[in-house]
């Protein structure tokens, strides 16, 4: 892969957030690349040099989902370390996640989602989830009930 997230060099860090609408629905998108092809998971990206995460924030979710956001609080920095059949590091990010709350905007999908959708708690299924995101959403009480 041209853009050196596959047997990467050095880690990638990226960001994400959990976008909470109403207290109700949590904005998911399916993933069109690997790690996570077809699953649903945060919207998020890469960190460009220069930017500030939580700009980097803003832009990502916007470019993925059209939705613009306020971002809140830090929820969490995790490693998603994925390794081929031969133990070789295939991808490695940081993946540093905010909360955030919409402002404005029509959810849809564009860039590395497949597709993206409002999801009220009881419709989520943790086998239809990125690893990270079911943790995540777990963690903040919004899965597994």
């Amino acid at each position: 892969m041209a853009s050196g997230r596959e047997y990467p060099r050095a880690p990638l860090v990226g960001v994400g957030a959990v976008i909470i609408r109403d207290g109700e629905e949590v904005l998911l998108v399916k993933r069109k690349h690997e790690p996570g092809k077809g699953l649903w998971s945060i919207p998020g990206g890469l960190v460009e040099l220069g930017e500030r995460l939580r700009d980097a924030v803003k832009r990502e979710i916007f470019e993925e989902t059209g939705v613009e956001v306020e971002v809140g609080e830090l929820l969490d920095v995790i490693d998603n370390i994925v390794r081929d059949e031969e133990g070789r590091i295939r991808f490695h990010y940081v993946l540093v996640d905010f909360l955030a709350r919409p402002l404005g905007g029509s959810a849809r999908a564009s860039g590395d989602a497949e597709d993206t959708r409002w999801f009220k708690r009881d419709e989520l299924r943790p086998r239809e989830l990125t690893r990270t995101a079911a943790r995540l959403l777990e963690k903040m009480g919004f899965l597994g009930g």
